[in-house]
């Protein structure tokens, strides 16, 4: 017994000593990387004194330090910055949705700000801007240099003040200036109303009102169409939709699930890691769902097209979205600024990251830019003629008042369907889509 005991003893002692052994290193490294550290903030605080001595003007501090955390903080990645006090008050109103500005949620790209996607009903989108276009200049002043913040900052001003922003556009031959009036932007989060036999739901932000409209508006739709019997389907309008909360779009997905992953966040540490689950109840009642999105669709849009997608839940129509995979944290600091920090990746329910790569649709359709030449074409062009156009031809003595009335019924749907088609052909596309599954399964 005393030999296993002893044994045991000098195991552990010759465990400790090969622990010490390949502590001493990196005990020595550590202590290394702390001593350049220190040295780097003693840098820091020679430049900050030489500046304040030196420089040509003088120079507020405060103003200093607050633009050396900006440049930390936005040389990690183009999400991450400091909120000033200002800003960090201008966010929390957004995430209520209401505020005042131009009505576009942008980002950088390679130092030009780009825009994501114009929010539905706002200056902005009025005044013609896309997904995708480049700011260049604000009334006249260029942006190249700037950070994000100091770009938003140039377009920002008073409600009712113009505003010249030059805009560099794909296909379009030259740089061009659009006016914009600013104004007080209100956000509805969801605009829901009915296309024949199908609901259509326009999610255009993810907020604190977007599930509870969406709930609202989907009961709202299905009452007005006599019950859910009478409804074929429903569109998810994910277009342009520039993101949000990331609680809304768990809930938002929900709505659509009965059980299974929606969304997976990691972050550095494998402990900091989460995952959310569906709950039972489907808003939809099971009916088939089509979702739409394009290239202004990022965030928080492609995490419930991703899971909806993922659980074969809906069929993802139109085109490649943002790409915005990541998620960050707002972390109040002193002061009543904060600081908005890059923590984690999110992943489908499959376990892929959308970061830089985007959701990719089912089913890919492109919206047709509008051509006024071709346009006005079309309305030159005669009208086509039938054999009941023709003087003296003969009645169809085979129907019924009630099927001719039918008939007529039908032909203006489908004439109010091509109309559609021209205003909006992935919209129009989607509805095509769910009548043709409902033909297929006249059960759901």
């Amino acid at each position: 017994m005393r030999k296993f005991v002893m044994a045991a003893v000098a195991g552990t002692l010759a465990g400790a000593v090969a622990t010490t052994q390949i502590a001493g290193p990196l005990l020595a490294q550590e202590g290394s990387r702390q001593s350049s550290v220190y040295e780097q903030l003693d840098l820091f605080g020679d430049i900050f004194e030489r500046i304040r001595a030196q420089y040509v003007e003088e120079v507020d501090e405060a103003d200093l330090i607050e633009a050396a955390i900006d440049g930390m903080l936005t040389s990690l990645d183009p999400h991450s910055g400091y909120l000033s006090p200002k800003d960090a008050s201008d966010m929390r109103v957004q995430t209520r949705g209401e505020f005042g500005g131009l009505g576009i949620e942008v980002t950088q790209e390679e130092g030009f700000v780009k825009v994501v996607s114009p929010i539905d009903d706002t200056p902005a989108d009025a005044a013609g801007m896309e997904s995708g276009d480049f700011i260049t200049h604000v009334d006249g002043e260029s942006l190249l240099g700037l950070t994000l913040d100091e770009a938003v900052e140039k377009m920002r001003g008073p409600v009712g003040s113009e505003i010249i922003i030059t805009v560099v556009r794909e296909g379009a031959d030259e740089p061009f200036d659009v006016s914009i009036i600013r104004d007080t932007i209100k956000l509805t989060a969801v605009r829901t109303r009915t296309e024949g036999e199908s609901v259509v739901l326009r999610v255009t932000t993810f907020n604190d009102q977007t599930y509870p409209n969406l709930e609202s508006g989907i009961a709202k739709q299905i009452e007005e169409l006599g019950g859910i019997d009478n409804v074929n389907g429903f569109i998810l309008d994910l277009r342009n939709n520039p993101g949000g909360l990331l609680t809304q779009a768990i809930k938002v997905s929900d709505a659509f699930l009965d059980a299974g992953e929606i969304v997976s966040t990691r972050g550095r540490n494998p402990q900091d890691g989460d995952r959310h689950n569906a709950t039972e109840g489907d808003l939809a009642l099971g009916k088939p769902v089509v979702v739409l999105i394009n290239g202004g669709s990022a965030s928080a849009s492609e995490i419930v097209a991703g899971a909806l997608q993922d659980h074969r839940r809906a069929i993802v129509v139109g085109t490649q979205s943002f790409g915005k995979g990541s998620v960050q944290t707002v972390m109040p600091l002193r002061g009543d600024g904060a600081m908005r920090l890059t923590t984690a990746r999110y992943y489908t329910p499959s376990g892929r990251s959308i970061q830089a790569l985007g959701v990719s649709p089912d089913i890919v359709v492109e919206q047709p830019r509008r051509d006024p030449q071709a346009e006005a074409e079309e309305e030159d062009a005669r009208p086509t003629r039938s054999e009941a156009d023709l003087r003296g031809s003969l009645d169809n003595d085979s129907l019924t008042e009630d099927e001719r009335r039918q008939i007529e019924e039908d032909m203006a749907k489908a004439e109010e369907a091509a109309k559609l088609r021209e205003d909006d052909f992935q919209l129009a596309y989607a509805i095509d889509l769910l009548k043709g599954l409902m033909a297929l399964n006249p059960a759901q």
